[in-house]
């Protein structure tokens, strides 16, 4: 097996104590709580992302004891350590309560306040999608290739995803409202793998608003290294939420951050 970096297989290990959790409860009517949600909307958790979390954190913190972690379940340890693991054990909860396949586990390093490594993990596709400093790879079973965006120069060609319209509201909404007007495309619905399939050329444009660090910080490593860039809605490189913009060519952003800007 091609190997990225010494910390990739341990990316691999991660996944996979996340896998022996999810993957026999997806499709099993798992019942859901809703979290308390600022807007208003059915934000589920499981079991499956509580008990997901739980096994990484202990795998991480029986290897590397001095690191951070800070994951969507459960509160940080040790944040202000140099080298933070970021958790996303179950991205895309709605999808995976109502048997869509394109939740995924992320897990991403941050090196001295860097995203530097990241993994998304699909068990139920066998797709795992890796990031590390000049090098992305998709695996699936025994197709392992690298990663790259397309070319896309031109807003009014490119294919633009985002989670869903209604999370824009007032100024931000009629900002992304004056994006969406610009490009050919428009998808919704499919959380963090649209942000993969831009790092595999099939994407253009991903822009999202009010994430987490945990739902940015795996990705950063993965698109970076396949050829695109994460900011936020300022153009600043994104590491930790908030409103942000991916694209797979850096001739777009631009354009992109001209259409969302104030």
């Amino acid at each position: 097996m091609m190997s990225l970096a010494p910390d990739i297989p341990f990316l691999d290990r991660l996944a996979d104590v996340a896998d022996r959790v999810t993957l026999p409860l997806f499709r099993s009517g798992l019942p859901a709580l809703a979290k308390s949600s600022t807007r208003g909307d059915f934000d589920p958790v499981t079991e499956a992302d509580k008990d997901a979390e739980t096994a990484m954190r202990a795998l991480i913190a029986a290897t590397f004891p001095s690191h951070g972690i800070a994951g969507e379940e459960f509160p940080d340890v040790n944040p202000e350590a140099s080298h933070v693991w970021h958790l996303d054990p179950i991205d895309g909860t709605r999808q995976f309560i109502t048997g869509v396949p394109l939740w995924a586990t992320m897990a991403g390093l941050v090196i001295e306040r860097s995203p530097t490594l990241g993994i998304v993990s699909q068990p139920f596709t066998g797709e795992r999608f890796y990031g590390a400093p000049g090098r992305a790879l998709y695996r699936r079973g025994q197709d392992e290739h690298p990663l790259r965006t397309r070319d896309c120069a031109d807003a009014s060609a490119a294919s633009l995803f985002s989670t869903t319209p209604h999370l824009f509201f007032g100024d931000k909404a009629d900002r992304f409202e004056r994006l969406r007007r610009t490009v050919r495309l428009v998808r919704y619905g499919i959380d963090c793998y649209a942000f993969v399939l831009l790092a595999m050329g099939f994407v253009d444009v991903v822009v999202e608003t009010g994430l987490d660090d945990h739902d940015i910080v795996p990705l950063v490593p993965i698109i970076e290294a396949a050829g695109g860039v994460v900011t936020d809605w300022q153009g600043r490189r994104a590491a930790g939420g908030g409103d942000v913009v991916a694209v797979g060519d850096r001739r777009l952003l631009d354009a992109v951050l001209r259409n969302l800007g104030a």
